[in-house]
């Protein structure tokens, strides 16, 4: 049975979907069944937006692939319920039926809603209402032993400003409730060219300080070439372009000052071309591209090129450098001049603030009254010699200014370093309540160890 989207058919009150509490009880069995024996526990699930290969341990694979519906979409108090499992392309196209949007959508369409939670999910948006966790009021997270847990700032308040960036080590989402925001039909877009970083980056600081923009980021081409795109929501558009096929939108920014797109269009920009990371998949030749047809132009299609060439292909000569990594805006142009040694480019620019300064997160490890800047790469260089040499550099380089980077992907940390950046007392008090026999391996084993 497929639950069908309906106006508020949840509530923390008690109220729930029958068919969501058959599932989740039989998931609960399953989970507690593994925890009698002792075994480990990983999800096994449709998608995954992890970046570093995990090592192969053995370990009882749980199902929540079924996870993934729109329970309820509460068009008078914008809120959704959803699953956790739940793509953000299913949400999104739920919501906006109601002209509403999560008030964070994360830029790829097979990002899932509780994945964004747990490894901090952005956008263009986050300028003004944080990261994707800032917009959750509730989760329902399922422990490693098989128990569940709903949480809320007034209801087990430290799993709730704990989980994220925990990365699956304290439990999965289940459910969650989720805030949305009014949306019109169109996005008009404006970018505007900076020869200078120091200019870019004290315009981008101003604008998030004092704009009424919808949407904020940005991107570098070059020493003296960046831009910043702002977007407004509009009623009405004199055209609108069309990016989801043989158009590139990361070129346009380059040649079209002012630009429309559909409200889903534009939240889905990137996706077309993986920002700008199909070229490694040679379809942004004009043929190539051509025959790929739309269909299999989306971030879904190159995540499998890229997890099947891992595994049939030998190793290459060249080092991954995808990362995201975020800087606070005073230290900003000197994070740009160091990528811009490195040689990586295009860099892409989003900027973003806590939603509500009073507000602490245990592990994201962010200072809430600072803005920062999202600097996302994604590319390969020639190995240098040591394993992981510029993801090293990279992290090192983030600590020096204040940063943290992102842990879906690579990380080289030494275990002393990191638990300095991820708050060590924090993360132990959690694991010993929620997850005491780890059997959701932690933090530091997961996304360094890659266990």
């Amino acid at each position: 049975m497929n639950p069908s989207v309906s106006a508020a058919s949840l509530r923390s009150s008690g109220t729930e979907s029958p068919e969501y509490a058959r599932r989740r009880e039989k998931l609960v069995r399953e989970l507690a069944r593994a925890a009698a024996v002792g075994n480990d526990v990983r999800l096994h699930k449709a998608t995954s937006n992890l970046f570093r290969h995990r090592i192969k341990v053995p370990r009882q694979r749980v199902d929540v692939r079924d996870f993934n519906h729109v329970l309820s979409v509460d068009p008078e108090a914008r809120v959704a319920e959803v699953e956790g499992m739940t793509t953000y392309q299913k949400f999104v196209d739920q919501t906006l039926k109601f002209n509403l949007l999560p008030t964070v959508v994360p830029e790829l369409k097979t990002i899932t809603v509780g994945g964004a939670v747990s490894g901090l999910g952005i956008e263009s948006s986050s300028f003004r209402y944080g990261l994707v966790h800032e917009t959750v009021e509730e989760m329902e997270i399922l422990l490693g032993d098989g128990a569940t847990v709903v949480c809320s700032p007034e209801q087990d308040s430290d799993l709730f400003y704990g989980f994220p960036n925990s990365y699956g080590t304290l439990g999965y989402a289940l459910r969650l409730r989720v805030k949305l925001i009014p949306a019109k039909k169109f996005v008009k877009l404006t970018h505007r060219k900076f020869a200078s970083p120091a200019r870019l980056f004290a315009e981008l600081e101003e604008l998030c300080s004092n704009s009424t923009f919808n949407y904020v980021d940005g991107v570098v081409f070059g020493p003296q070439e960046g831009y910043i795109t702002t977007g407004e929501f509009v009623n009405s558009a004199p055209h609108t372009s069309d990016y989801t096929y043989m158009r590139m939108y990361y070129r346009s920014i380059r040649t079209c000052e002012t630009d429309y797109l559909s409200a889903r269009d534009y939240i889905w920009r990137w996706d077309t071309d993986w920002f700008w990371c199909s070229k490694h998949f040679f379809v942004q030749n004009p043929v190539f591209r051509l025959f790929a047809t739309r269909g299999l132009l989306n971030s879904k299609t190159y995540q499998r090129i890229m997890r099947l060439s891992h595994r049939i292909l030998p190793e290459s000569n060249a080092e991954s450098v995808i990362q995201d990594v975020d800087i606070p805006i005073e230290h900003a142009p000197d994070f740009l001049e160091f990528l811009l040694q490195i040689g990586i480019l295009p860099v892409w620019l989003c900027p973003f603030r806590s939603y509500d300064p009073g507000v602490s997160f245990s592990l994201c490890g962010l200072d809430p009254h600072k803005l920062y800047v999202n600097f996302g790469f994604w590319d390969m260089l020639p190995e240098a010699g040591e394993d992981g040499f510029y993801n090293r550099k990279i992290e090192q380089k983030a600590f020096e200014l204040k940063g943290k980077k992102g842990l879906y992907s690579s990380s080289y940390y030494d275990e002393e370093k990191f638990w300095r950046i991820y708050d060590k007392e924090a993360y132990r008090t959690l694991k010993k309540k929620y997850d005491p026999l780890n059997r959701l391996r932690n933090l530091y084993e997961k996304t360094v160890l890659k266990m």
